[in-house]
C-alpha cells in the first residue's frame, strides 16, 4: 500500500464504528474516526453535554459498563496517536482515488465541518470502514406534522442528550422494541405515560420463540422492560394504533383504535387519549448512501457484507445498522470483525477466527426473528387522509400522492417524485419515500443518492478541482487531511 502506517477511516462513532476503530488501532493500523457528533457514542450510547452537570448519566443508559470499555480504549489509542478522532464531521460523498500502480484502492473522505458545516476537510486513507448506522421510519397519519409529535428515538435523543422531555404527559406508539426503553425512560424521567400504542400482537412472539430464545440475553432484557412497565404503572394497549393526532396550535389529544385480525382498524374502537406529546416509531431504515454512492451492492436495504464484513468493493468494509437493523450488541460484534479484517487485510494478511463470530451469528438471527415479528399495520395507509401532507420538505399531500398513481399513471417511485416533487427538499426522500411507497403501491428501492447531505455550490467545485491536483499530506494537519479554508456560505 502505501509508505508509513496504513491508513483506515472510520466513518460513524457509534458501537460499531467505535469497535472497529479500536480493533484495527490495536494491530498497527492509524485510524481516522470520522463522525457528526460533537461526541463519540452515536445515538446508543449518546450523554448529556458536560454543561449540564448530570450527577448520574448513567441512568439513562443500560451496558453503562461497555461504554466505559469503548471510551477508556478510545482515550488511550488518542493519547498514543493511533487514532484521531473528527468530530463535528459530516461526511457528504467518499471517493476511490487512484494510486500508484500495485498499490491497491485509496480513498478521500469529503466532510464539511462543524454546526454551520461552511468549511471542507478531505481525509485520505486507505480502506474505508462505513459504520454510519441507520434512521426511523416515519408513517404519517392526520395531524403528525403538530408541535408535539416527535419520533421515538427524537424522543430518546432530547432526553439523553439535552435532559429534557417533550411533554409532561406522553403517548408513545407504533411498532418495535425501541419503544419499550423509550416509554419506561420518559415515564423515570417524570413524564406520566398514558399508554404504550403497539400494533403487534403479542402471540406473534410466540411464534418466534425458537429465534428469540438464541439470545437469551436480549429475552432477559425484554423481561425487565416489562416489569419497569408494571413498576411505572404505563398502560399497555397491545393490537393497536394511532390514528389521529389533534389539537390547535398544538398536540391535545391523540386518537387510537384497535387493529383487527386483518391489520384493519376495527370500527368502533377509536378512543381519545389526552397528552401534549406523541413519541412514535415503526422501526429503523439502514444508512446506506455512501455505500452505494461507492458502488456497494445493496440487498435489499442493507449493505452486504461477506464473513469479514467486507462489501464487494475492494477496500470498503462496513457495519453495524448500515448492513441490517439488530441493535448495538450485534453492532459490536460486527465492528470488532471488521476493524480484524481491515487491520489484517492492510497488512496483506487474512485475519484470525474472531470469538464476536458466534455473537454476530446468534444476534443476527434474533434480530431477524424480531423483523419477522414487528411491522407497521398492514393498511396503515387506509388513515391517512388526502389532505396529510406526506413530504414535509415539499408539503405534498397524500392526495396528489395518489393521485400521480390514478390519474396521471405513475408505476415506480422515481415517476411520483417527478410528478408531485415528493421527496426532492431537504432530505432527499429519506423521511418521505417509505410513505409514498406505501401509500402508492410502488416498491421501495435503493436510490443512489449523492451527495450524502445537502453541500454548498462551492465545495462541490474545489472537490472537483481537487480530483485534477497532487495534494501534498505532509502539511499543518493531521496526516491524511487536506482543508480548505473559510469562505462566505452560498445560499
Amino acid at each position: 500500500m502505501t509508505d508509513g502506517p496504513h491508513r483506515l477511516a472510520v466513518i460513524g462513532a457509534g458501537p460499531a464504528g467505535l469497535a472497529a476503530c479500536l480493533a484495527a488501532a490495536a494491530r498497527g493500523v492509524q485510524v481516522t474516526l470520522i463522525d457528526a457528533a460533537p461526541e463519540a457514542g452515536g445515538q446508543f450510547y449518546r450523554r448529556p453535554a458536560s454543561g449540564l452537570g448530570a450527577r448520574r448519566p448513567s441512568a439513562l443508559h443500560h451496558r453503562w459498563s461497555t461504554w466505559s470499555r469503548l471510551e477508556q480504549g478510545l482515550a488511550a489509542h488518542l493519547e498514543a496517536g493511533t487514532v484521531e478522532h473528527l468530530p463535528d464531521h459530516h461526511v457528504w460523498t467518499v471517493e476511490r482515488t487512484g494510486q500508484a500502480p500495485g498499490a491497491g484502492p485509496g480513498f478521500t473522505v469529503h466532510a464539511l465541518i462543524g454546526p454551520l458545516q461552511e468549511r471542507s476537510v478531505a481525509v485520505r486513507a486507505d480502506a474505508v470502514l462505513l459504520a454510519t448506522g441507520g434512521y426511523e421510519k416515519v408513517l404519517p397519519f392526520p395531524g403528525w406534522t403538530l408541535p408535539g409529535v416527535v419520533t421515538a428515538g427524537g424522543a430518546q435523543a432530547m432526553l439523553k442528550g439535552g435532559l429534557v422531555v417533550p411533554g409532561r404527559r406522553a403517548v408513545v406508539a407504533g411498532s418495535g422494541p425501541l419503544l419499550l426503553p423509550v416509554a419506561t425512560g420518559l415515564s423515570a424521567a417524570g413524564v406520566e405515560v398514558a399508554a404504550l400504542v403497539e400494533s403487534l400482537d403479542p402471540r406473534r412472539l410466540s411464534r418466534a420463540a425458537v429465534a428469540l430464545a438464541s439470545a437469551p440475553g436480549k429475552a432477559a432484557e425484554g423481561a425487565l422492560y416489562a416489569f419497569q412497565l408494571l413498576r411505572h404503572r404505563i398502560p399497555f394497549l397491545p393490537r393497536h394504533t394511532v390514528v389521529e393526532a389533534r389539537g390547535e396550535g398544538h398536540l391535545e389529544a391523540v386518537t387510537v383504535a384497535a387493529l383487527g385480525p386483518d391489520g384493519r382498524v376495527r370500527p368502533g374502537t377509536a378512543r381519545s387519549i389526552p397528552c401534549e406529546a406523541l413519541a412514535v416509531g415503526h422501526g429503523m431504515i439502514p444508512h446506506t448512501d455512501l455505500a452505494e454512492a461507492l458502488g456497494c451492492r445493496v440487498d435489499g436495504v442493507n449493505v452486504s457484507v461477506d464473513d469479514e464484513q467486507r462489501t464487494d468493493v475492494p477496500g470498503v468494509w462496513a457495519a453495524g445498522e448500515t448492513t441490517g437493523i439488530g441493535g448495538a450488541e450485534l453492532a459490536l460484534a460486527e465492528g470488532h470483525i471488521a476493524g480484524r479484517s481491515a487491520a489484517a487485510r492492510l497488512h496483506g494478511t487474512a485475519p484470525d477466527p474472531s470469538p464476536a463470530a458466534r455473537v454476530r451469528t446468534r444476534t443476527r438471527r434474533f434480530a431477524a426473528a424480531l423483523d419477522t415479528v414487528y411491522r407497521p399495520p398492514l393498511h396503515w395507509a387506509d388513515q391517512v387522509t388526502d389532505d396529510t401532507v406526506v413530504c414535509r420538505c415539499e408539503e405534498v399531500t397524500a392526495g396528489r400522492v395518489r393521485e400521480a398513481v390514478t390519474d396521471l399513471g405513475a408505476g415506480d417511485l422515481r415517476t411520483v417524485k417527478l410528478l408531485t416533487r415528493a421527496g426532492m427538499g431537504w432530505c432527499q426522500g429519506r423521511i418521505c419515500e417509505p410513505a409514498v411507497a406505501g401509500l402508492t403501491g410502488c416498491e421501495q428501492t435503493p436510490a443512489r443518492r449523492m451527495p450524502a447531505r445537502p453541500v454548498p455550490l462551492g465545495e462541490l467545485a474545489r472537490a472537483g478541482a481537487d480530483d485534477d491536483e497532487s495534494h501534498d499530506d505532509g502539511n499543518d494537519h493531521a496526516p491524511g487531511r487536506d482543508t480548505q479554508p473559510p469562505k462566505p456560505t452560498h445560499p
